[in-house]
């Protein structure tokens, strides 16, 4: 295997861009912000930050980036999204804006702000599969949650009975901001599959 630290992407066009930046750097990867084709061609792996779903995925079409996400996507790159990111993910919106456009990679039908609004945001410990040392703490602010996956779909966790953290292949998704506690051990699989994606392994 490669042991080089893989250079891993943060969609910086809206959300909380340097608080994934700091998590991915913790986790031993090369972190950079992506914004721009060009960027996106260089990385290995990309997160995809939490902000407002629709905003991203308008600016992602205005940045002329959408279209290169999905093709990588598709093509296998491993992707992270939390929160809107999540959302964006998703093969299917239940609740879709005007406009709003997914990358998708991830079979599942995604319900937005599912949890409720901004003042409604908590915080719970969530026990996610494939995370050793315990629950990780989550952060869910104006949180989707998963309505349905398909057969390809495996679910990773689930808080009071709804699907929070999903995996299809090389794309990973949660409701919940694992970038905002100080636990880096979300990042630290996300880094894993993009090792194995590198060394053309399965994780």
């Amino acid at each position: 295997m490669n042991n080089e630290a893989p250079v891993i992407g943060v969609l910086a066009l809206q959300g909380d861009v340097r608080e994934h930046l700091i998590a991915l750097a913790a986790a031993d990867a090369v972190a950079r912000p992506v914004r721009r084709p060009e960027e996106l061609a260089e990385v290995d792996g990309l997160v995809l930050p939490g902000g407002e779903s629709t905003t991203i995925s308008k600016l992602a079409v205005l940045f002329g980036v959408m279209e290169p996400l999905r093709a990588r996507v598709r093509g296998g790159m491993p992707v992270y999204g939390t929160c809107a990111g999540m959302i964006m993910l998703a093969d299917k919106i239940l609740d879709p804006r005007s406009g709003q456009e997914t990358i998708g990679g991830i079979d599942m039908i995604v319900r937005r702000n599912a949890f409720g609004r901004q003042n409604e945001s908590f915080e719970a410990a969530v026990a996610l599969r494939g995370v050793e040392g315990g629950p990780v703490e989550g952060v869910f602010i104006r949180a989707p949650w998963v309505e349905s996956v398909g057969a390809r779909t495996e679910v990773l966790a689930e808080h009071e009975g709804h699907i929070v953290a999903v995996r299809q292949g090389n794309a990973l998704a949660t409701s919940f901001h694992p970038e905002l506690t100080g636990d880096h051990r979300v990042h630290s699989l996300f880094v894993d599959m993009v090792r194995a994606y590198r060394a053309g392994e399965s994780l």
